[in-house]
């Protein structure tokens, strides 16, 4: 009990600074940056860049957030309507493969986000035992049906060996309802929320030599060529944006409840540290007597369960998931052979028609 106790502590407490106000910007051009998705808190580096004043600094322009498909957000950049966007990296190889020439800039994820999740009560906690059983995805298109193919392919299996469903962006209700045995998800959010919802959760991520290029920072030949300055400054303040999250994930949060209106609060942070002091202090007194009564370690549960809010504490641990997937070494710069390990996988999957050349598809010119 004593030790539930302290972890509880340990992942609770969180000291949240307050945002820092954003800087003037007013009589700057706009520029709109796109991201492939809705608002949410994943994209807190990029909330903090903003925030930060980092986009006006480094590239001189006032960002407007703009959400979406990323498939559409890539065709719109593609044709020149939009300069910048994020996404991952099969939507520049599917573009180019078209003749529409996008550039891949900065690889924000150092780790491939997808994987496939299934309820620990199902038995299913390798990639072998998917075989035969109904696994949900999205949709076969975008990075969850690639992040599929390629886990699939890494253990020898293919489309064939699972019966695969059609589910929308729905995993874990689905999985929850038992509509599905296992399903493709986001790690860095879905995990978190199938577990609170219906229990312990099993989840398979692609292993490190079947890598792909995850999401970064795009834009067009036609931008780098014309605005190569431009183009620096938006490397320069997304990366500036991440590694302050990476250093301070609750300043982070806090910046980020500007932006995702969805966001839940807690009771506060005076409140929250109040509680999880008193908790510390009944915890020592009862290591050096005789323990807690059932009584006693409830009332403690209670007073840290009054100070803040589940969902909360689900968002807090999103944001340190995706931190996982960030960190590593040489920021920005992707991998050759990511990219060929995706363009294989988008050939398999019959997304790709044949090879084309990839080395165009990237550029680390303008890494920091």
């Amino acid at each position: 009990m004593i030790t539930r106790a302290l972890l509880a502590v340990a992942l609770l407490v969180a000291i949240l600074t307050p945002g820092l106000p954003a800087a003037a910007q007013d009589e700057l051009p706009e520029l709109t940056l796109f991201l492939g998705f809705i608002p949410n808190i994943q994209f807190a580096p990029v909330y903090v860049a903003v925030e930060k004043g980092y986009f006006a600094q480094e590239a001189g322009v006032r960002i407007t957030l703009e959400y979406g498909d990323e498939n559409l957000g890539a065709e719109r950049i593609a044709a020149g309507e939009l300069r910048f966007g994020i996404f991952s990296g099969e939507q520049v190889l599917l573009a180019r493969y078209g003749g529409r020439p996008l550039v891949y800039l900065y690889e924000w994820y150092r780790r491939y986000p997808v994987a496939v999740a299934a309820l620990a009560e199902s038995g299913i906690a390798r990639l072998e035992d998917l075989r035969g059983r109904t696994v949900g995805v999205p949709g076969r298109f975008g990075a969850s049906y690639v992040g599929l193919r390629a886990l699939l392919a890494s253990g020898g299996l293919t489309e064939e060996d699972i019966r695969l469903e059609e589910i929308g962006y729905n995993a874990p209700a689905l999985l929850c309802a038992g509509r599905v045995e296992a399903a493709v998800v986001y790690i860095a959010n879905e995990p978190a929320q199938i577990a609170r919802s219906c229990g312990a959760v099993n989840v398979i991520e692609l292993p490190p030599e079947a890598d792909l290029v995850g999401n970064g920072l795009i834009t067009n030949e036609a931008t780098i060529a014309g605005e190569p300055e431009l183009v620096r400054g938006m490397v320069r303040a997304l990366a500036r944006g991440i590694a302050d999250t990476l250093a301070d994930p609750d300043e982070a949060f806090e910046i980020s409840r500007r932006y995702v209106e969805t966001l839940p609060r807690g009771a506060g942070r005076i409140a929250l540290a109040v509680a999880a002091a008193q908790t510390v202090d009944a915890l020592r007194s009862a290591a050096e007597g005789d323990g807690l009564s059932a009584a006693e370690a409830g009332a403690l549960a209670d007073s840290l369960a009054a100070a803040y809010h589940p969902d909360e504490v689900t968002q807090m641990q999103v944001l340190l998931n995706s931190i996982r997937l960030w960190e590593g070494p040489n920021p920005g710069l992707s991998d050759p052979a990511s990219w060929e390990a995706m363009m294989n996988t988008l050939i398999a999957a019959g997304l790709l028609p044949g090879p084309l050349d990839f080395s165009k598809a990237y550029n680390h010119d303008f890494l920091p």
